[in-house]
Protein backbone atom coordinates (compact mmCIF):
# COMPACT_ATOMS: atom_id res chain seq x y z
CA UNK A 1 0.00 0.00 0.00
CA UNK A 2 1.34 3.67 -1.23
CA UNK A 3 1.42 6.59 1.37
CA UNK A 4 -1.02 7.95 -0.36
CA UNK A 5 -3.26 5.25 -0.25
CA UNK A 6 -3.23 5.28 3.37
CA UNK A 7 -4.20 8.54 4.10
CA UNK A 8 -8.52 9.62 4.69
CA UNK A 9 -9.83 11.12 1.22
CA UNK A 10 -10.22 14.80 1.03
CA UNK A 11 -10.48 17.81 -1.45
CA UNK A 12 -8.76 16.98 -5.02
CA UNK A 13 -8.14 20.59 -6.15
CA UNK A 14 -4.68 21.94 -6.35
CA UNK A 15 -2.16 22.33 -3.68
CA UNK A 16 -2.51 25.96 -4.11
CA UNK A 17 -6.02 26.20 -4.47
CA UNK A 18 -6.22 24.24 -1.42
CA UNK A 19 -3.65 26.48 0.44
CA UNK A 20 -5.63 29.54 -0.35
CA UNK A 21 -9.01 28.34 0.76
CA UNK A 22 -7.23 27.40 4.18
CA UNK A 23 -5.76 30.93 4.36
CA UNK A 24 -8.69 33.03 2.97
CA UNK A 25 -11.46 30.89 3.70
CA UNK A 26 -10.68 28.56 6.63
CA UNK A 27 -14.27 27.99 8.47
CA UNK A 28 -15.91 27.25 4.84
CA UNK A 29 -13.29 25.14 4.10
CA UNK A 30 -13.09 22.56 7.22
CA UNK A 31 -17.13 22.67 7.42
CA UNK A 32 -17.36 22.05 3.28
CA UNK A 33 -14.33 18.99 3.79
CA UNK A 34 -16.15 17.59 6.61
CA UNK A 35 -19.52 17.24 4.70
CA UNK A 36 -17.98 15.09 1.65
CA UNK A 37 -15.99 13.19 3.40
CA UNK A 38 -16.82 13.09 6.84
CA UNK A 39 -14.82 12.77 10.17
CA UNK A 40 -11.22 12.43 8.80
CA UNK A 41 -9.99 13.87 5.49
CA UNK A 42 -6.88 15.20 4.18
CA UNK A 43 -6.04 18.42 3.14
CA UNK A 44 -2.94 19.75 1.14
CA UNK A 45 -0.60 23.13 1.93
CA UNK A 46 2.21 24.41 0.66
CA UNK A 47 6.06 23.95 1.95
CA UNK A 48 4.11 21.45 4.65
CA UNK A 49 2.51 18.70 2.45
CA UNK A 50 -0.48 17.05 3.38
CA UNK A 51 -2.67 17.46 6.84
CA UNK A 52 -4.63 14.90 8.26
CA UNK A 53 -8.11 16.48 9.82
CA UNK A 54 -9.11 14.58 12.64
CA UNK A 55 -12.39 15.28 14.71
CA UNK A 56 -14.16 12.29 15.77
CA UNK A 57 -13.43 12.57 19.71
CA UNK A 58 -12.41 9.28 20.24
CA UNK A 59 -10.16 9.76 17.40
CA UNK A 60 -8.48 13.24 19.19
CA UNK A 61 -8.47 11.31 21.77
CA UNK A 62 -6.34 8.94 20.68
CA UNK A 63 -3.65 11.65 19.11
CA UNK A 64 -3.77 13.82 22.14
CA UNK A 65 -3.06 10.67 24.48
CA UNK A 66 0.22 9.10 21.88
CA UNK A 67 3.21 8.66 23.43
CA UNK A 68 5.51 11.64 23.39
CA UNK A 69 8.46 10.07 21.34
CA UNK A 70 5.27 9.34 19.08
CA UNK A 71 3.47 12.52 18.10
CA UNK A 72 5.76 15.40 18.18
CA UNK A 73 4.02 18.70 18.91
CA UNK A 74 7.17 20.65 19.16
CA UNK A 75 8.13 19.72 15.75
CA UNK A 76 4.48 20.21 14.28
CA UNK A 77 4.38 23.92 15.68
CA UNK A 78 7.29 25.06 13.35
CA UNK A 79 5.42 27.73 12.06
CA UNK A 80 5.78 29.16 15.24
CA UNK A 81 9.28 28.81 15.74
CA UNK A 82 10.40 31.71 13.63
CA UNK A 83 8.77 34.55 16.36
CA UNK A 84 9.64 31.84 19.74
CA UNK A 85 12.78 29.98 18.78
CA UNK A 86 13.46 26.98 19.06
CA UNK A 87 14.08 27.19 22.68
CA UNK A 88 10.27 27.52 23.59
CA UNK A 89 7.26 25.12 25.51
CA UNK A 90 5.54 25.43 22.68
CA UNK A 91 8.17 24.25 20.18
CA UNK A 92 10.00 21.64 22.23
CA UNK A 93 9.62 18.01 22.30
CA UNK A 94 9.63 14.78 24.19
CA UNK A 95 12.19 14.73 27.56
CA UNK A 96 12.93 18.40 26.66
CA UNK A 97 9.73 19.47 26.69
CA UNK A 98 8.64 17.67 29.92
CA UNK A 99 11.76 19.06 31.81
CA UNK A 100 10.45 22.48 30.62
CA UNK A 101 7.08 22.43 31.35
CA UNK A 102 7.49 21.13 35.01
CA UNK A 103 9.65 24.62 35.59
CA UNK A 104 7.12 26.97 33.89
CA UNK A 105 3.44 25.28 34.91
CA UNK A 106 3.57 26.11 38.47
CA UNK A 107 3.83 29.60 37.91
CA UNK A 108 -0.14 29.49 36.94
CA UNK A 109 -1.55 28.01 39.59
CA UNK A 110 -2.60 28.55 43.03
CA UNK A 111 -2.91 31.74 45.27
CA UNK A 112 -0.32 33.73 43.07
CA UNK A 113 -3.65 34.00 40.39
CA UNK A 114 -5.78 35.52 42.93
CA UNK A 115 -3.37 38.27 43.66
CA UNK A 116 -2.67 38.94 39.82
CA UNK A 117 -6.64 39.31 39.33
CA UNK A 118 -6.12 42.80 41.43
CA UNK A 119 -4.15 43.93 38.56
CA UNK A 120 -6.60 42.42 36.38
CA UNK A 121 -9.51 44.98 38.09
CA UNK A 122 -7.00 47.58 38.03
CA UNK A 123 -5.98 47.54 34.44
CA UNK A 124 -9.37 47.26 33.47
CA UNK A 125 -10.86 49.62 35.13
CA UNK A 126 -8.24 52.23 33.96
CA UNK A 127 -8.49 51.56 30.44
CA UNK A 128 -12.41 52.33 30.36
CA UNK A 129 -11.57 55.50 31.49
CA UNK A 130 -10.83 56.39 28.16
CA UNK A 131 -14.01 54.54 26.22
CA UNK A 132 -15.54 57.36 23.89
CA UNK A 133 -19.44 57.29 25.26
CA UNK A 134 -22.55 57.39 22.65
CA UNK A 135 -20.56 56.47 19.72
CA UNK A 136 -19.57 53.57 17.72
CA UNK A 137 -15.71 52.47 18.55
CA UNK A 138 -14.22 48.68 18.07
CA UNK A 139 -13.70 46.50 21.33
CA UNK A 140 -10.74 44.66 20.26
CA UNK A 141 -7.66 47.66 20.41
CA UNK A 142 -9.10 48.04 24.09
CA UNK A 143 -9.60 44.83 24.89
CA UNK A 144 -5.85 44.43 22.98
CA UNK A 145 -4.92 47.63 25.38
CA UNK A 146 -5.56 45.76 28.85
CA UNK A 147 -4.26 42.40 27.83
CA UNK A 148 -0.83 43.75 26.69
CA UNK A 149 -0.61 45.92 30.41
CA UNK A 150 -1.75 42.70 32.05
CA UNK A 151 1.47 40.73 30.24
CA UNK A 152 3.46 43.80 31.38
CA UNK A 153 2.66 44.10 34.77
CA UNK A 154 2.30 40.27 35.56
CA UNK A 155 4.69 38.01 33.43
CA UNK A 156 7.33 40.97 32.98
CA UNK A 157 6.61 42.75 35.96
CA UNK A 158 7.16 46.24 34.83
CA UNK A 159 5.38 49.03 36.76
CA UNK A 160 7.41 52.16 36.57
CA UNK A 161 4.96 54.18 33.45
CA UNK A 162 8.14 55.12 31.31
CA UNK A 163 9.27 51.53 31.43
CA UNK A 164 5.62 50.20 31.07
CA UNK A 165 5.17 52.34 28.18
CA UNK A 166 8.23 51.13 26.39
CA UNK A 167 7.79 47.93 26.75
CA UNK A 168 3.97 47.47 25.63
CA UNK A 169 5.06 49.37 22.50
CA UNK A 170 7.87 47.23 21.51
CA UNK A 171 5.53 44.38 22.40
CA UNK A 172 2.53 46.08 20.53
CA UNK A 173 4.64 46.48 17.28
CA UNK A 174 6.65 42.61 17.27
CA UNK A 175 2.63 41.64 17.56
CA UNK A 176 1.72 43.70 14.59
CA UNK A 177 4.91 42.33 12.27
CA UNK A 178 3.96 38.81 13.47
CA UNK A 179 -0.01 38.29 13.42
CA UNK A 180 -1.01 39.46 10.43
CA UNK A 181 -1.95 37.48 7.67
CA UNK A 182 0.58 38.43 5.36
CA UNK A 183 3.69 37.48 7.57
CA UNK A 184 0.90 33.92 8.16
CA UNK A 185 0.93 33.79 3.86
CA UNK A 186 4.80 34.00 3.84
CA UNK A 187 5.10 31.21 6.25
CA UNK A 188 2.44 29.01 4.41
CA UNK A 189 4.11 29.87 0.88
CA UNK A 190 8.03 30.01 1.62
CA UNK A 191 7.96 27.77 4.70
CA UNK A 192 9.06 28.72 8.43
CA UNK A 193 12.98 27.87 7.78
CA UNK A 194 13.15 30.77 4.75
CA UNK A 195 11.44 33.32 7.01
CA UNK A 196 12.94 32.02 10.22
CA UNK A 197 16.73 33.55 8.51
CA UNK A 198 15.55 36.34 6.51
CA UNK A 199 16.77 39.72 7.63
CA UNK A 200 13.30 41.53 7.87
CA UNK A 201 11.77 39.30 11.07
CA UNK A 202 15.64 40.07 12.56
CA UNK A 203 14.81 43.65 12.18
CA UNK A 204 11.18 43.46 13.65
CA UNK A 205 12.45 40.94 16.91
CA UNK A 206 15.57 42.71 18.23
CA UNK A 207 14.57 45.54 20.13
CA UNK A 208 12.40 43.34 21.95
CA UNK A 209 14.93 40.92 22.30
CA UNK A 210 16.96 43.87 23.21
CA UNK A 211 14.57 44.93 26.02
CA UNK A 212 13.42 41.80 27.39
CA UNK A 213 17.36 40.73 28.21
CA UNK A 214 17.72 43.97 29.77
CA UNK A 215 14.65 42.89 32.28
CA UNK A 216 16.53 39.43 32.68
CA UNK A 217 19.42 40.84 33.33
CA UNK A 218 17.09 43.56 35.91
CA UNK A 219 15.70 40.76 37.79
CA UNK A 220 18.76 38.52 38.58
CA UNK A 221 20.11 41.31 40.02
CA UNK A 222 17.28 42.31 41.89
CA UNK A 223 17.52 43.06 45.37
CA UNK A 224 13.98 42.20 46.31
CA UNK A 225 13.98 39.11 43.71
CA UNK A 226 12.73 36.80 46.36
CA UNK A 227 9.50 39.13 47.29
CA UNK A 228 8.33 39.53 43.66
CA UNK A 229 5.68 37.89 42.54
CA UNK A 230 6.13 38.13 38.65
CA UNK A 231 6.40 35.25 36.22
CA UNK A 232 9.61 36.60 34.93
CA UNK A 233 10.76 36.58 38.95
CA UNK A 234 9.35 33.29 39.57
CA UNK A 235 10.87 31.60 36.55
CA UNK A 236 14.68 33.51 37.20
CA UNK A 237 14.40 31.64 40.82
CA UNK A 238 13.22 28.34 38.97
CA UNK A 239 15.74 25.45 38.98
CA UNK A 240 15.71 22.52 37.15
CA UNK A 241 15.95 18.93 38.91
CA UNK A 242 19.59 19.16 38.74
CA UNK A 243 19.75 22.50 40.38
CA UNK A 244 20.47 24.56 37.36
CA UNK A 245 18.41 28.10 36.26
CA UNK A 246 17.17 29.11 32.72
CA UNK A 247 19.34 30.67 30.31
CA UNK A 248 18.78 33.85 28.81
CA UNK A 249 17.97 32.24 26.07
CA UNK A 250 15.39 29.81 27.66
CA UNK A 251 13.95 32.60 29.46
CA UNK A 252 13.54 35.06 26.19
CA UNK A 253 11.86 32.12 24.27
CA UNK A 254 9.29 31.82 27.03
CA UNK A 255 8.62 35.21 27.64
CA UNK A 256 7.63 35.58 23.91
CA UNK A 257 5.40 32.56 24.39
CA UNK A 258 3.61 33.72 26.65
CA UNK A 259 3.29 37.36 25.08
CA UNK A 260 1.85 35.75 21.47
CA UNK A 261 0.59 33.01 22.65
CA UNK A 262 -1.69 34.25 26.26
CA UNK A 263 -1.54 37.63 24.91
CA UNK A 264 -3.03 38.28 21.49
CA UNK A 265 -5.56 35.21 22.17
CA UNK A 266 -6.75 36.65 25.34
CA UNK A 267 -7.87 39.99 23.68
CA UNK A 268 -8.91 37.80 20.85
CA UNK A 269 -11.53 35.49 22.72
CA UNK A 270 -12.60 38.64 24.89
CA UNK A 271 -13.54 40.51 22.04
CA UNK A 272 -15.72 37.19 20.92
CA UNK A 273 -17.34 37.02 24.33
CA UNK A 274 -18.58 40.47 24.11
CA UNK A 275 -19.71 40.17 20.46
CA UNK A 276 -21.58 37.09 21.51
CA UNK A 277 -23.11 38.53 24.55
CA UNK A 278 -24.09 41.97 22.47
CA UNK A 279 -26.16 39.37 19.97
CA UNK A 280 -27.27 38.14 23.68
CA UNK A 281 -28.26 40.86 25.89
CA UNK A 282 -30.84 38.74 28.29
CA UNK A 283 -27.54 36.57 28.72
CA UNK A 284 -24.75 39.97 28.98
CA UNK A 285 -27.68 40.91 31.94
CA UNK A 286 -26.80 37.88 33.98
CA UNK A 287 -23.70 38.05 33.44
CA UNK A 288 -23.78 41.87 34.95
CA UNK A 289 -25.93 40.69 37.75
CA UNK A 290 -23.84 37.82 38.97
CA UNK A 291 -20.76 40.23 38.83
CA UNK A 292 -22.99 43.04 41.16
CA UNK A 293 -23.08 39.85 43.38
CA UNK A 294 -19.33 38.61 43.02
CA UNK A 295 -20.08 35.09 41.58
CA UNK A 296 -18.87 33.61 39.02
CA UNK A 297 -20.56 30.16 37.77
CA UNK A 298 -22.41 32.24 34.56
CA UNK A 299 -19.32 34.32 33.36
CA UNK A 300 -17.57 31.47 33.70
CA UNK A 301 -19.85 29.42 31.16
CA UNK A 302 -19.99 32.18 29.18
CA UNK A 303 -16.34 32.37 28.75
CA UNK A 304 -16.75 28.17 28.33
CA UNK A 305 -19.46 28.76 25.26
CA UNK A 306 -17.60 31.26 23.74
CA UNK A 307 -14.29 29.09 23.64
CA UNK A 308 -16.63 26.30 22.34
CA UNK A 309 -18.40 28.82 19.63
CA UNK A 310 -15.12 30.87 18.79
CA UNK A 311 -11.97 28.83 19.42
CA UNK A 312 -9.33 31.48 18.31
CA UNK A 313 -7.27 28.76 17.25
CA UNK A 314 -9.12 26.08 14.75
CA UNK A 315 -6.89 23.09 14.90
CA UNK A 316 -4.22 21.65 17.14
CA UNK A 317 -0.87 21.14 15.94
CA UNK A 318 0.52 17.42 15.85
CA UNK A 319 3.43 15.30 13.98
CA UNK A 320 3.76 11.21 13.94
CA UNK A 321 6.95 9.83 14.44
CA UNK A 322 5.97 6.75 13.95
CA UNK A 323 2.70 5.15 12.01
CA UNK A 324 -0.40 5.17 13.93
CA UNK A 325 -3.82 3.83 13.14
CA UNK A 326 -6.58 6.07 13.12
CA UNK A 327 -10.35 5.45 11.73
CA UNK A 328 -8.69 2.38 9.52
CA UNK A 329 -6.33 4.37 8.00
CA UNK A 330 -2.91 3.67 8.33
CA UNK A 331 -0.98 7.16 8.62
CA UNK A 332 2.85 6.83 8.09
CA UNK A 333 5.62 8.37 10.42
CA UNK A 334 6.52 11.78 9.22
CA UNK A 335 2.22 12.35 8.77
CA UNK A 336 1.19 16.34 9.91
CA UNK A 337 -2.27 15.47 12.01
CA UNK A 338 -4.61 18.52 13.01
CA UNK A 339 -7.05 17.41 15.68
CA UNK A 340 -9.83 20.08 14.39
CA UNK A 341 -10.89 21.83 17.74
CA UNK A 342 -13.15 24.21 15.53
CA UNK A 343 -15.41 21.68 14.09
CA UNK A 344 -15.21 18.82 17.15
CA UNK A 345 -16.98 21.92 19.40
CA UNK A 346 -19.51 22.06 16.66
CA UNK A 347 -19.94 18.55 17.33
CA UNK A 348 -23.98 18.29 17.33
CA UNK A 349 -24.12 14.72 19.22
CA UNK A 350 -22.12 16.21 21.60
CA UNK A 351 -23.38 20.35 21.63
CA UNK A 352 -26.75 19.55 20.81
CA UNK A 353 -27.94 23.41 18.85
CA UNK A 354 -24.28 23.55 18.64
CA UNK A 355 -24.96 27.09 16.38
CA UNK A 356 -26.79 28.45 19.28
CA UNK A 357 -24.70 30.27 21.77
CA UNK A 358 -25.74 28.96 25.23
CA UNK A 359 -23.69 29.67 28.01
CA UNK A 360 -26.16 27.35 30.33
CA UNK A 361 -24.90 24.07 28.64
CA UNK A 362 -21.64 24.08 30.92
CA UNK A 363 -23.81 25.11 34.17
CA UNK A 364 -25.56 21.49 33.50
CA UNK A 365 -22.37 19.81 32.86
CA UNK A 366 -18.71 20.35 32.82
CA UNK A 367 -16.88 20.42 29.42
CA UNK A 368 -15.48 17.24 28.54
CA UNK A 369 -11.52 16.80 28.22
CA UNK A 370 -11.67 15.71 24.65
CA UNK A 371 -14.76 17.11 23.33
CA UNK A 372 -14.22 21.02 24.33
CA UNK A 373 -10.85 21.65 23.68
CA UNK A 374 -9.67 25.20 23.05
CA UNK A 375 -6.46 24.82 24.75
CA UNK A 376 -5.67 21.63 23.13
CA UNK A 377 -5.38 18.58 25.33
CA UNK A 378 -3.44 15.70 26.79
CA UNK A 379 0.52 16.93 28.12
CA UNK A 380 0.83 19.58 25.72
CA UNK A 381 -2.70 21.29 26.98
CA UNK A 382 -1.87 24.82 26.80
CA UNK A 383 0.20 26.28 30.07
CA UNK A 384 -1.66 29.40 30.60
CA UNK A 385 -5.62 28.12 30.53
CA UNK A 386 -6.27 29.02 33.79
CA UNK A 387 -4.40 32.45 33.32
CA UNK A 388 -6.56 32.82 30.20
CA UNK A 389 -9.41 32.05 31.91
CA UNK A 390 -9.25 33.95 34.81
CA UNK A 391 -8.56 36.95 33.18
CA UNK A 392 -11.73 36.71 30.58
CA UNK A 393 -13.56 36.46 33.79
CA UNK A 394 -11.99 39.35 35.74
CA UNK A 395 -12.31 41.79 32.51
CA UNK A 396 -15.57 40.51 31.54
CA UNK A 397 -17.08 41.59 35.08
CA UNK A 398 -15.64 45.12 34.76
CA UNK A 399 -16.96 45.64 32.16
CA UNK A 400 -20.45 45.33 32.61
CA UNK A 401 -20.57 46.50 35.31
CA UNK A 402 -19.40 49.84 34.49
CA UNK A 403 -20.82 50.17 30.96
CA UNK A 404 -24.45 49.10 29.07
CA UNK A 405 -23.20 47.75 26.01
CA UNK A 406 -25.17 47.56 22.66
CA UNK A 407 -23.78 46.68 18.82
CA UNK A 408 -23.48 49.14 16.73
CA UNK A 409 -25.08 46.53 14.17
CA UNK A 410 -27.27 43.93 14.66
CA UNK A 411 -25.79 41.98 12.37
CA UNK A 412 -23.32 39.13 13.98
CA UNK A 413 -19.68 39.80 13.05
CA UNK A 414 -17.90 36.82 10.36
CA UNK A 415 -15.02 35.00 11.58
CA UNK A 416 -12.20 35.77 9.70
CA UNK A 417 -8.55 34.87 10.02
CA UNK A 418 -6.38 37.09 11.89
CA UNK A 419 -2.76 35.24 11.24
CA UNK A 420 -3.38 32.00 12.97
CA UNK A 421 -6.21 33.74 14.80
CA UNK A 422 -9.60 33.48 14.28
CA UNK A 423 -11.19 36.98 15.06
CA UNK A 424 -14.52 39.18 14.69
CA UNK A 425 -14.96 40.78 11.29
CA UNK A 426 -15.20 43.94 12.72
CA UNK A 427 -13.12 44.02 15.65
CA UNK A 428 -16.65 44.13 17.88
CA UNK A 429 -18.17 47.13 17.55
CA UNK A 430 -20.27 48.73 20.14
CA UNK A 431 -21.61 51.31 21.40
CA UNK A 432 -21.01 51.99 25.50
CA UNK A 433 -23.16 53.65 28.06
CA UNK A 434 -21.66 54.43 31.30
CA UNK A 435 -23.77 53.39 33.85
CA UNK A 436 -24.04 55.24 37.17
CA UNK A 437 -23.74 52.85 40.32
CA UNK A 438 -20.43 51.58 38.52
CA UNK A 439 -18.30 52.86 40.62
CA UNK A 440 -19.37 51.38 43.67
CA UNK A 441 -19.41 48.21 41.57
CA UNK A 442 -16.58 47.61 41.62
CA UNK A 443 -13.54 50.27 42.54
CA UNK A 444 -12.53 48.14 45.63
CA UNK A 445 -10.77 45.66 43.60
CA UNK A 446 -10.28 47.99 40.47
CA UNK A 447 -8.05 50.02 42.31
CA UNK A 448 -6.11 48.00 43.69
CA UNK A 449 -2.43 47.20 42.38
CA UNK A 450 0.16 44.53 43.55
CA UNK A 451 1.83 44.95 46.89
CA UNK A 452 5.06 44.81 44.69
CA UNK A 453 5.76 45.02 41.15
CA UNK A 454 4.25 42.54 39.19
Amino acid sequence: MTAAQRLPPGPRAPEIAQTLNWLLHPVRFMERSRERYGELFTIKIRSSGPWVFVCDPEHIKQVFTGKSKDVHTGEANAVLRPVLGGSSTLTLDEDEHLRRRKLVLPQFHGERMQRYGEAMDHVAHREMQSWPVGEPFTLWPHMRAMTLEVITRTVFGVEETERMRHMSKLLGDMLDGVTNSRFLGRLMFVGPDRVERSKGLAAKLAPVHEAVLDEIARRRTAPDLAEREDILSMLVQARYEDGSPMSDAELLSELKTLLVAGHDTTTTELSWAFERLLRHPEKLERVREEALTGESDYVDAVVKETLRQRPVFPIAMRKLTKPMEIGGYELPAGMAVRPCIYLMHYNEDIYPEAERFLPERFLERPPGTYTWIPFGGGMRRCIGASFALFEMRKVLQAVVTEFDLRPADDRPEQIVRRSITMAPEKDTEVIATRRRKAASAGSAPGQASLATPA
